[in-house]
This record gives C-alpha cells, sequence and structure tokens, in this order.
C-alpha cells in the first residue's frame, strides 16, 4: 500500500513546510520527493497538503497520518538503535532547547563530562526565549518553563528557581534610594523585549507594578546582565547567576520574591530511545546538583 520512503517525506516535508528544504534534509531532489507525496496521497486516497505559495500544511487527514507515522519512525529508530548500536558506544544527535540562563550558565559547564563518556554522541543545545515546537519533532528534548498543556508529551519538573531585583553597586550609589516597593517608580530598569519571547513565564517585569520605566531590552540574558552591571538599571535575575556578580546587590530583598520553575519534556515516541534517554539523564542529574544553587 505504501512504503517507508513515502512516509520518510512525508514527515520530513510535514517538518520543514518547503520542498526545497525537505530535499536537503533527505539528500533527494524535490520532484522525487513531490513524487513520493502524490502516491502516498494516491494510495490512501485523501489530500495531504495545502500547498500555498511553495509552502505545504497539514490538512486534517494529514494530521491524522502525521500521528501513525511519527509512532512508525519512532519504532524504526528504536530497532536501529537496538540491532546496530548493541554493544557500541552511542552515536547521533539529540536536539535540545532550553531557556539561556541554564542552558549557557549550569549545562554548558558540565559537557566535557558528557563527551567523556558518550563521544560520539553530539548535543545540539538551542538557548532562546522561543518555545519550539516539539509535537513536530524540531527538537527531542525541551527544559520548558512550565509543564505543557497538550500532545503526547511526557513531562518532569526538574527544580524550582528564584529571581531577585538587583542593581549595581555604582547604580544604587547614584540614584534616589529605594526603601519601598513604590520608590521604584522612580528607577530606570532592564528586561525582555516582550514579542520576542514565548515563555510568559518570562514576563516577570510586569510582577513589579505597571509604572515600571524600561530603557533597555533584550532577548539575551547575557546582554541584561551585562547592562546591569555597566549601571544602565536595575533588573530582576536569576540569583544562580548573579549572586556570582560582586558588582550586584540585592534590592527589597524582603519584599520581592519571584519564584519560577524548571521542567524536562520529551515526546512519548522518542523517550525509550537510548540516546534521548542519556541526553534526559545528562540534564536530570546536573540539575539535581545544581538544585541548591537555583534557591
Amino acid at each position: 500500500m505504501f512504503n517507508w520512503n513515502d512516509l520518510e517525506s512525508f514527515l520530513t516535508l510535514s517538518r520543514s513546510l518547503k520542498l526545497s528544504v525537505a530535499s536537503k534534509k533527505l539528500k533527494k531532489e524535490s520532484t522525487t520527493i513531490s513524487r513520493r507525496i502524490l502516491r502516498l496521497e494516491k494510495n490512501l486516497d485523501v489530500k495531504l497538503f495545502f500547498r500555498s505559495n511553495n509552502i505545504y500544511q497539514l490538512t486534517e487527514n494529514g494530521q491524522s497520518l502525521l500521528t501513525f507515522a511519527e509512532r512508525i519512525e519512532s519504532e524504526i529508530i528504536s530497532i536501529s538503535e537496538f540491532f546496530l548500536n548493541k554493544s557500541l558506544s552511542l552515536s547521533g544527535t539529540v536536539r535540545v532547547a532550553l531557556p539561556e540562563g541554564i542552558g549557557v550558565e549550569v549545562i554548558s559547564n558540565y559537557l566535557e563530562d558528557f563527551y567523556k563518556l558518550h563521544p560520539d554522541l553530539q548535543i545540539e543545545l538551542l538557548a532562546d526565549t522561543r518555545a519550539r515546537n516539539m509535537l513536530t519533532r524540531e527538537i527531542d528534548i525541551s527544559i520548558s518553563l512550565s509543564r505543557p498543556k497538550r500532545g503526547r508529551l511526557i513531562a518532569k519538573k526538574l527544580a524550582s528557581y528564584k529571581l531577585k531585583l538587583y542593581g549595581s553597586l555604582d547604580y544604587i550609589k547614584k540614584n534616589r534610594k529605594i526603601v519601598v516597593l513604590k520608590d521604584l517608580s522612580d528607577h530606570k530598569f532592564i528586561g525582555y523585549i516582550d514579542d520576542l519571547i514565548d515563555f510568559p513565564e518570562l514576563k516577570y517585569l510586569s510582577d513589579l507594578g505597571k509604572n515600571i520605566k524600561v530603557v533597555f531590552r533584550s532577548n539575551s540574558l547575557r546582554a541584561q546582565l551585562k547592562a546591569v552591571n555597566q549601571g544602565l538599571g536595575l533588573a530582576l535575575l536569576h540569583t544562580f547567576i548573579a549572586k556570582k556578580q560582586k558588582n550586584l546587590k540585592i534590592i527589597l530583598n524582603d519584599e520581592i520574591n519571584i519564584s519560577r520553575e524548571y521542567w524536562v519534556v520529551v515526546h512519548e515516541d522518542l523517550i525509550n530511545l537510548k540516546r534521548v534517554r542519556v541526553v534526559m539523564d545528562f540534564l536530570t542529574r546536573i540539575i539535581q546538583k545544581e538544585k541548591n544553587n537555583f534557591l
């Protein structure tokens, strides 16, 4: 009725949205992929994609087939891992999306330990403020700021962490004294660019009130940290990062207590893949080890 090559082309195109991109990923001609999609549609007697301006969007039937195709893909990968890697070192690539703070300041510090154990396994870290689509297999593992509310996803809480309001010693010395929360209206702030972040949990400046004057915004946490150190303004920062900065001081320590959470999330079709489990275990061990620093 159909073969794996057709399903593989279908899966890749559903994730790539463009024939040209799918062609590069599969190292096949665009005409070959297009021919396979047409054959699959003919064999199943359904339309799988809407085609508009060279963009391929799944139809309702395409969405239904995607669920089955992903299960088949997962089983094929499992077969390959079981028979080809049973007595060999793990290989392949695992892509992980996570917030910049934990990615750059924590996880990256332990990569040497990981590669000593698994030299042939590649980790790709996407450290930013964007929410990645796990349902289309854009990534394999996500460290998210909240538990997902839909999809065939498995989630586990890793840890909670704290944010405090920080200012540089120079800024505190030169500007009006802060004694109570209402004094914050006289000061400058640093934060994220709201329309460039997908996680509502990162919009924590709103927790301080409506009369906050933001003078510098960046989707990079490191850029925010440098701006605070240079005395541009105040910022809510992760305590496990900011406490290492000798130039920074906590402001209104008793009044401002913001908590967030880290969750590790994986698609249920990937949870049994050895390379994915190895990376998940690695991430979990690191965060458990650093757990006290987060608080």
